[in-house]
């Protein structure tokens, strides 16, 4: 399959095009030449632009709009061209797709053939068959989600306000179907805040220990506080929030020695009961009750797009190609969504995600053709308003 898919291209076409280009995060060049070549054709004015420096870039980022009549409503499709490393271990190459099983049950193997390659193909597919005059559609896509998600879909964001392209409405397509193809969408995410800990102490001799300050004792005790915190007993659409220490260290390779400092780092997942900066400031007090500081670095705040007429849209086309009722979730990891929330009403729906992220990433060619038939039906609902 050649990068440059041609317009009669199928979906598992598009998709294995994209998969042939490699593109660990943060993604840049083949691959979204890959998709620029898809969607021009289509009648896609295509921006690029690259975003970011090292360590966490650069990143490129790719916004590609086709307008419809003036006034006409706006519909976007989100997502990302970059993928996490394939490892060790496959089957068969990881960026070389390969389709295997019967006639019907084919599935499709690579890296990103589920999140989400897959869905992007799908989305290029679903625009083939509406009409410019239907409405206006767009591309937001991004070459870092999988990555620190600096320079990425915030960058896009900027751009579009600049160029006063705001979406009524917008679709992530990332893989949030569990056992089945559409039998769950995302209405929101728990937010994430991630805090390193650290306590100065005395270094000394063990045998001595008037001579010094233990600072594990210090971080041991705060540790015990927070981890004894209930942050809430969940709402109705979200679960509870939850805090997990997720490292600890003194980086003390000799036994006879109270070390001069310890450190820990902590991970919050709430929900929209609480904010980011407010469970910062909390720990913060905390540590410094026991002698200790603390460092929060928040990735996303929670939030809810209150199930309405767009939730109901997209499982009226699920159930149409499917006969699956989806639930409502905001279950799960943080996403670009968490960003786009920002610019219009969002909701995620996409591929099963079973083997996402991991060796022998495949989606059945089924599923690819339903979802493109999916995302043709909730984009020409999306437009009619």
């Amino acid at each position: 399959m050649s990068q440059t898919a041609p317009l009669a291209a199928t979906v598992a076409d598009l998709a294995e095009a994209l998969i042939a280009c490699p593109s660990v995060t943060p993604a840049t060049g083949m691959v979204f030449d890959c998709l620029e070549n898809q969607l021009a054709p289509l009648g896609f004015e295509v921006t690029r632009f690259i975003a970011g420096e090292a360590p966490d870039g650069p990143v490129e980022n790719l916004f590609a709009i086709r307008r419809g009549p003036e006034g006409s409503r706006h519909f976007a499709f989100a997502g990302h061209l970059d993928v996490v490393p394939p490892g060790e271990g496959w089957t068969s190459a990881p960026f070389l797709p390969e389709r295997r099983g019967p006639e019907g049950q084919e599935l499709l193997y690579g890296r990103g053939a589920v999140d989400m390659k897959g869905s992007i193909a799908a989305m290029v597919a679903a625009v083939t068959h509406i009409p410019p005059e239907t409405g206006t559609v767009s591309f937001i896509i991004t070459g870092d989600e999988e990555g620190p998600a600096r320079f990425g879909t915030l960058a896009l964001i900027d751009l579009m306000r600049e160029k006063g392209e705001i979406p009524d409405l917008c679709l992530v397509g990332e893989p949030t179907s569990v056992n089945r193809l559409g039998d769950m969408m995302k209405v929101g995410r728990r937010g994430s805040v991630n805090i390193w800990l650290e306590v100065e102490g005395v270094q000394g001799h063990v045998a001595y220990p008037h001579l010094a300050d233990n600072p594990i004792t210090k971080l041991v005790a705060m540790l015990a506080e927070l981890d004894a915190i209930v942050l809430d007993e969940g709402t109705d659409w979200f679960q509870a929030s939850n805090l997990e220490v997720t490292d600890v260290s003194c980086g003390n390779p000799a036994t006879n020695v109270i070390p001069a400092k310890a450190s820990a780092r902590i991970s919050i997942r709430f929900n929209d009961l609480h904010t980011g900066g407010g469970l910062a400031a909390r720990v913060a007090e905390i540590a410094q009750r026991h002698g200790g500081t603390a460092r929060p670095v928040i990735s996303g705040e929670a939030f809810l797009t209150q199930p309405g007429a767009f939730s109901a849209m997209l499982a009226e086309a699920i159930r149409a190609e499917t006969g699956v009722e989806p639930e409502l979730s905001t279950s799960g990891g943080t996403s670009d969504a968490r960003f786009l929330k920002d610019l219009s009403p969002v909701i995620e729906f996409g591929l099963c995600n079973a083997t996402m992220h991991k060796r022998d990433e495949a989606v059945a060619v089924a599923d690819l053709e339903a979802l493109a038939r999916i995302y043709e039906r909730v984009t020409l609902a999306a437009l009619a308003g």
